[in-house]
C-alpha cells in the first residue's frame, strides 16, 4: 500500500471521527482548555488569583534558584552544553501540554474544536478548526504550542500547507499574553489607551500574517501543494 493510501485512509478516518455527535461534556472540555492555554487567568487581582491554579503558565511553575541566584542552566553558557540544559528547561511546559491535551482529547474537546472553530478558521486561515487548540496554546508557550502542532502533522491531521500556514500564525507575536504581561508590564503606568488594545492589535495582526502567507501559498507557490 503507498504512503499516499496510506495518508489519504488516515485522513478519512480522522474525519469520520470528527463527525462524530459531541455532547455538552465535550463543549465544557473546549471551554476549560480555552480558559486554560489562552492565559485568561494569568495574573489576576488579588481577590481572584486562587484561578490562577487553572492557567497553564502558573501551573508550569519555574525552577527554584542555586548558589548566586541562578537556575540549574546556569548563566553565560555557551555551545552545545548550554544549548541542551536550555532545551531540557523546556520540558515540563511541554510534557504538561501534551498531557492535558491527550486527556482532552480523550473527553472530546477535539471533535468540539473541529465544529466550532472550523468556520472561523477555514475561512481566514483555511486551516481545520482541530488546530484551535495548538493556535490558543501558543498564546502562552510557544513550545507547547509547537509540540502540539506536531502532534497534527503525525496524525494527518492537517496537510503541509496547513503547517504553514500554522507556523506563521505562530510565529509572529510568539507567546503574545505571557510575554506581553511579562516584558510590557513595566510600560503599562506610561500607556495612553486601556491595557488590553495593544493586545488586541497584536492579535488580530497574527491573523493577518496567517492570511498573507496563506495568500502567498496559494499565488506564489501553489504549485508546491497541488497534489495536497
Amino acid at each position: 500500500m503507498s504512503s499516499q493510501t496510506l495518508t489519504a485512509t488516515s485522513a478519512s478516518e480522522q474525519q469520520a471521527q470528527m463527525e462524530e455527535k459531541v455532547g455538552i461534556g465535550a463543549y465544557i472540555s473546549l471551554f476549560f482548555a480555552i480558559c486554560f492555554f489562552s492565559g485568561v487567568f494569568y495574573k489576576m487581582p488579588e481577590a481572584y488569583k486562587w484561578l490562577g491554579a487553572f492557567d497553564f503558565t502558573t501551573l508550569i511553575g519555574k525552577f527554584g534558584s542555586v548558589t548566586g541566584g541562578g537556575t540549574f542552566v546556569g548563566k553565560a553558557g555557551v555551545s552545545a552544553r548550554a544549548g541542551f540544559l536550555f532545551a531540557l528547561s523546556l520540558v515540563p511546559g511541554v510534557m504538561l501540554a501534551l498531557g492535558l491535551l491527550e486527556v482532552l482529547s480523550h473527553s472530546g474537546a477535539l471533535n468540539a474544536a473541529q465544529k466550532l472553530m472550523t468556520p472561523l478558521l477555514r475561512p481566514i486561515l483555511g486551516v481545520p478548526g482541530i488546530t484551535g487548540l495548538a493556535l490558543i496554546t501558543d498564546l502562552q508557550s510557544t513550545d507547547a504550542g509547537a509540540a502540539l502542532t506536531k502532534g497534527l502533522v503525525d496524525s494527518g491531521s492537517i496537510t503541509k500547507k496547513n503547517l504553514v500556514v500554522i507556523a506563521a500564525w505562530q510565529y509572529a507575536g510568539a507567546g503574545l499574553v505571557n510575554n506581553y504581561f511579562s516584558i510590557a508590564s513595566a510600560l503599562f503606568a506610561s500607556f495612553l489607551v486601556p491595557v488590553w488594545i495593544p493586545l488586541a492589535v497584536m492579535f488580530c495582526l497574527k491573523f493577518v500574517g496567517g492570511a498573507l502567507i496563506r495568500f502567498v501559498l496559494s499565488t506564489v507557490y501553489k504549485e508546491d501543494f497541488k497534489n495536497e
